[in-house]
């Protein structure tokens, strides 16, 4: 039987000129060697599979050769490189610190950088995996590595640099190996197939390469595997059967889907798909690269960044003219919200069906809606609420208020029956014709309600921005800042907007441009809500209608706000402060939730 050998290792670069994807790397080490600049102590790090103990041997191997050509390329004639090629040089030795990674080792090795060469200019000990070495081992290495004699040349290779000690790194001058680019992989991959008479498509070879996540010496691996599974010829439909890989044709479905409102057949695709054993997690990742390609086919200058063979590429192109840059940005936003939540998910199935059904049509059409209803709010104060005796507003008139009204005036109450206010009011003797729909009633600081009205023309038609007076009188950022305080002493309801108003201070900017930061996106909307009154009172103040502010989320990876603001979050802060909540909320099964 004849010795196979891997492709790994078949075809593994044995000069500079034939590594893969590292190109400003060997062109550096061959500039130092026609310079004469050697370093007495060399550090590759990077992913693996990338061709750093490949380099770190080429090196070895060039330093010593005897007749180096004009490219800086070991001639492999002369007795060293052939002694090299035979495994059995005398100068290069290689040290593997996973093994070898005590102070008795690393003293063996000093032991050893004393005998000058008996043959060739340098003796080269490369050491990989050297961030496996002990503290003890890195400090007995220290001074060797240091000033070592000049006939010795170390190289060091890890794909974990942050292990190794500061004075160790001091020592070394160091290349870090990137990842190699799929076209590089792919190209190399059509090297080794050409050679070995196997024939291919090259959608096959690009499932291949992006499988091997940028390590060529993966990719190899994964090309002899399918060799052996498909026989001489790769076809795309073997490889990714046997690699068990989501094909890109499930997601161009899955977005056509969405894109119809066609969602029997969205569920049954995603059936398919949890029953042929994807991992959901998988599947939210994949999609995400989909809607990302999509993303990069909207403008003709980045399409350059998809890394897919050209049949799939116009797939891509076609798809994407379906596809508006608003509904991607919005699907992504979804996706990412799934992502993160994806592991906590008790109903796994049923948390992808819902991610899929938020981004159809209907789905956006009714979180628009929503987002819309929850922009409506009126502020009422107990006085007015005795004096009209229920706890909604009364319309004079068949007309519903095409606005929201107004606080009334304080009114005379001392007639009014001294009752509390969980007691029932009176019915009025006459039902009023129309009412408007309370959505939210809660009890606010001050022994007011703050009551969230709705009705149907205030959805329909909302009222524009009033237009303020052309003015544009210069301030400076005192004055902005005293206008602000101001500003949120006057906005004492929601108290959500008083407190962000006053904890943070606007930045002014350019052309009368203020920069507003704000903790959460939830804020960001009901301040939104207040801005036409904002400007009208910071116009009065300032006297300038050219005012522009923006309103900047600041994500806080460490920080927790002291003040809740979801309905959810206030019931988590007060069961905290009295656990007797908690056997309520269970008793009488309410909702955290409006």
């Amino acid at each position: 039987m004849d010795n196979y050998i891997v492709s790994a290792r078949k075809y593994r670069p044995a000069t500079f000129e034939t590594v893969v994807g590292q190109a400003s790397i060997t062109q550096t080490l061959k500039n130092a060697i026609r310079n004469k600049q050697l370093a007495q102590a060399f550090l590759f790090t990077g992913p693996r599979g990338v061709g750093k103990t490949t380099c770190a041997r080429i090196l070895a191997k060039t330093i010593n050769c005897q007749n180096l050509s004009p490219e800086i390329e070991a001639c492999n004639e002369c007795p060293s490189c052939k002694s090299f090629n035979e495994s059995a040089s005398f100068n290069i030795y290689e040290l593997d610190a996973a093994s070898n990674n005590s102070v008795d080792d690393i003293r063996s090795l000093v032991d050893q950088v004393r005998i000058p060469p008996q043959d060739g200019d340098y003796k080269v000990y490369i050491i990989d995996e050297v961030h496996m070495l002990s503290p003890g081992a890195f400090n007995a290495f220290l001074k060797t590595l240091e000033e070592p004699p000049p006939y010795a040349k170390f190289i060091l290779a890890t794909t974990e640099k942050h292990k190794i000690i500061p004075t160790i790194l001091s020592r070394c001058q160091i290349y870090d190996f990137k990842r190699i680019y799929i076209p590089d992989i792919v190209s190399h991959l059509k090297y080794v197939a050409a050679n070995e008479g196997v024939t291919y498509e090259d959608a096959a070879l690009h499932i291949i390469a992006q499988k091997a996540d940028g390590a060529l010496r993966d990719a190899l691996s994964i090309f002899d595997q399918i060799v052996s599974y498909a026989g001489k010829h790769l076809a795309y439909q073997k490889v990714i059967e046997n690699l068990n890989v989501l094909d890109y044709s499930y997601f161009v479905k899955i977005i056509d889907y969405i894109l119809d409102n066609n969602i029997p057949e969205l569920l049954l695709t995603v059936n398919k798909i949890i029953d042929s054993g994807f991992d959901g997690q998988y599947f939210i990742m994949g999609l995400g690269e989909h809607l990302r390609n999509l993303m990069v086919c909207q403008n003709e200058a980045s399409i350059k960044l998809l890394e897919v063979s050209k049949d799939v590429e116009s797939l891509y192109l076609e798809q994407s003219k379906r596809c508006k840059t608003s509904f991607l940005l919005y699907a992504l936003n979804i996706l990412t919200d799934a992502d993160i939540n994806y592991k906590s998910a008790g109903n796994k199935r049923l948390h992808l069906e819902l991610m899929l059904l938020k981004m159809t049509r209907s789905g956006y059409e009714a979180g628009q809606k929503k987002k819309e209803l929850d922009r409506f709010e009126i502020d009422l104060d107990v006085p007015s609420l005795v004096a009209e005796a229920s706890p909604v507003l009364k319309t004079p008139s068949n007309n519903p208020p095409s606005a929201p009204v107004a606080a009334k005036p304080a009114v005379d109450t001392s007639n009014v029956p001294n009752k509390p206010l969980s007691q029932k009011p009176e019915p009025p003797k006459e039902k009023p014709k129309q009412q408007p729909k309370v959505n939210r009633v809660g009890a606010i600081p001050g022994g007011g309600f703050n009551i969230r009205t709705l009705t149907t023309p205030e959805i329909e038609e909302k009222k524009p921005e009033e237009q303020l007076p052309d003015k544009a009188t210069r301030f400076t950022q005192d004055q902005l800042e005293a206008a602000w305080t101001e500003m949120a002493e006057h906005f004492t309801e929601p108290i959500r907007i008083n407190l962000t108003l006053k904890k943070n201070k606007p930045i002014l900017g350019n052309d009368f441009k203020v920069d507003f930061h704000v903790d959460n996106k939830m804020l960001i909307s009901d301040i939104e809500s207040k801005m036409p009154e904002i400007r009208r009172f910071l116009f009065e103040k300032l006297e300038n209608s050219k005012i522009e502010i923006n309103l900047i989320e600041v994500f806080t990876a460490n920080k927790k706000s002291d003040k809740p603001y979801t309905p959810s979050e206030k019931f988590e802060y007060l069961a905290q402060k009295n656990p007797e909540i908690l056997k309520l909320h269970k008793a009488f099964s309410l909702k955290t939730d409006y």
